[in-house]
């Protein structure tokens, strides 16, 4: 017999947990699959996982960012404490040239932050001579811990889908060995990866992501970042981590030597003496080409392309949408901020029909990659 379910969410990342959470809240039937037996493996077991605003000049990105981070410091208090640590988190300036933007930004800064001098950051065990921002309500996820704990609050079940076919009522999930799994609604939370449907209108790109877990005594009690992250020391690791390896085998890009460049940036930053490395991850974090994350129903690109072959030349026909199908994607390097709040939103437009929000629904993207064919 095969199982049905009133969603079924393809992905075992945060978004693809805070999604599943966020349906089975709202009293859906909700079952999550990954292919790995385990969450959190790729961009989100990669992830630094850090929790707090962005800077900058303002702007849309700006504020839908620090919207999220709001609400998602607020979900992790609330449902998950043990796996989010309000350590604070100090933005530094990269160098002598960002240093004098940061009263600029000062202005944007719409979540609460204060000003810490080089000789605050000196006791911190911190060694900067610029001026930065401290955001105290920030803080940092135990990546994997948190996934796995969402996990056991959900149904979750290893399946690795090849196909999805849609009877006109419900979705059929098929493995390999024809195993079939049947859903009402489904949501895609696949990462970078996305071969089951057509989306290249979405632009979906995959950027390697590094993190090195420490052994450490050093007492740092405050996260910080500053080109890359390290953490605050949490039950005796320190994690040293960012997005930036852009090829797509990092180990060779660092020789052999895991994370040797953020050592290095991080031996400037504290004392890094008695740094043991305890474990390395290694992940592609998915984002999309304007940064804003992904979250709604998916176009039936084939149709419009049938029914609409001016699309391409500039014509603005209505939109249609594959029956019932979903993603929540795009996330890239803020994962643990924008997840909880995709997953909100999204979770509302599949129980209640409510409108998703534009800055995040991915048919804005459709039109101007059809002008580009």
């Amino acid at each position: 017999m095969t199982e049905t379910y009133d969603a079924i969410v393809i992905g075992a990342g945060i978004t693809g947990c805070c999604t599943a959470f966020a349906l089975h809240q709202k009293g859906q039937n909700v079952l999550l699959i990954d292919r790995s037996g385990s969450a959190a493996t790729g961009g989100s077991g990669a992830a630094g996982a850090f929790v707090s605003p962005k800077i900058g000049k303002g702007g849309p990105l700006q504020a839908l960012t620090n919207e999220a981070f709001l609400f998602a410091k607020d979900f992790y208090l609330e449902h998950f404490p043990d796996y989010f640590h309000q350590t604070g988190v100090i933005r530094i300036p990269k160098d002598r040239e960002d240093a004098e933007k940061f009263p600029i930004y000062e202005q944007y800064n719409d979540t609460k932050y204060r000003w810490v001098e080089p000789a605050e950051l000196q006791k911190l065990g911190i060694e900067e001579e610029h001026r930065s921002f401290l955001f105290e309500e920030a803080g940092v996820c135990d990546a994997p811990e948190l996934c796995n704990a969402i996990l056991k609050e959900v149904s979750f079940k290893q399946f690795d889908v090849k196909t999805l076919e849609y009877d006109g009522l419900q979705w059929h999930l098929l493995n390999t060995e024809r195993l079939m799994l049947n859903a009402k609604h489904v949501v895609l939370a696949t990462g970078y990866q996305n071969d089951l449907f057509d989306m290249r209108y979405m632009a979906v790109k995959g950027t390697w992501g590094s993190r090195g877990d420490y052994d450490s005594q050093l007492d740092m009690k405050v996260s910080m970042h500053k080109s890359i992250s390290v953490s605050a020391n949490v039950n005796g690791i320190i994690k040293i981590g960012a997005t930036h390896v852009k090829s797509k085998e990092p180990c060779v890009v660092c020789d052999g030597k895991p994370l040797k460049g953020l050592f290095e940036k991080a031996s400037q930053m504290v004392d890094t003496s008695d740094f043991r490395l305890k474990e390395t991850f290694c992940g592609m974090r998915a984002g999309s080409k304007d940064y804003f994350p992904l979250a709604g129903k998916v176009i039936d690109v084939e149709f419009m392309f049938e029914k609409y072959p001016n699309v391409i030349r500039g014509a603005k026909p209505p939109l249609k949408h594959m029956d019932k199908l979903y993603i929540c994607n795009g996330v890239g390097g803020r994962g643990f901020v924008f997840a909880p709040l995709m997953a909100k939103w999204l979770s509302e437009l599949i129980v209640e029909d409510k409108e998703m929000d534009r800055r995040v629904n991915p048919d804005r993207l459709f039109l101007k990659w059809c002008r580009k064919l």
